[in-house]
């Protein structure tokens, strides 16, 4: 059984960037319902004990119902993970230098970001993700993610960021620019460097 995580933080506890509103309603309602339709979806194909990284590793096996909502359940449990309160600033250490080296600048690495979270068409996620022992930007559609056999680009994810409407309607409506712009002053760094040091 596939079970919701437990966040780390308060829903208020991201405001003013994110609201409690937003964050109640995507936790326990978004993801819960990925959570209970992957269960339900696994139950079907007979695979309920596989590990979400082995299910996602060989996803284009599966029905749509184990890519959209495994996707959903492993996307969100990581973006819980690498946002938080008293969070943002810059990373430090090796993930710096990693993201210098890649990009030649964390502003070159942000633009980056932002443009791909911008210009994800729709639904869908931007990415940074340690692919072939280097730091890319990528995006997905929908609830695909570079762990899954068929993304254009795959790799590891270390940071990603949720842009379907239902992640900032209530706050931000169509300004999804904004939405972005305030993603950053909850980035938890030292959560995306941990993620790092494992995935390289």
């Amino acid at each position: 059984m596939y079970e919701l995580p437990k966040l780390n933080y308060d829903f208020n506890a991201l405001e003013p960037h994110i609201d409690a509103k937003t964050m109640e309603i995507h936790h326990g309602k978004h993801h819960q319902a990925y959570v209970n339709n992957l269960n339900a979806a696994a139950k079907d194909a007979n695979i309920e004990g596989l590990e979400l990284s082995e299910l996602l590793a060989n996803v284009s096996k599966y029905s749509p119902a184990i890519r959209n909502n495994g996707g959903g359940h492993y996307n969100h449990s990581l973006f819980w993970e690498t946002i938080g309160p008293n969070a943002g600033g810059l990373p430090t250490g090796e993930l710096m230098d990693a993201i210098t080296a890649s990009f030649g600048s964390f502003d070159h690495f942000k633009e980056q970001f932002n443009k791909a979270a911008t210009t994800r068409f729709g639904s869908g996620w931007a990415w940074l993700v340690v692919h072939e022992h280097t730091l890319v930007v990528s995006s997905t559609p929908n609830q695909d993610n570079p762990l899954m056999d068929l993304a254009d680009i795959k790799g590891t994810p270390i940071l990603g960021l949720d842009v379907w409407e239902h992640a900032y309607y209530l706050n931000y409506q169509n300004r999804r620019p904004d939405y972005i712009a305030a993603f950053w002053n909850v980035v938890n760094w030292n959560k995306v460097s941990e993620l790092y040091s494992k995935a390289k």
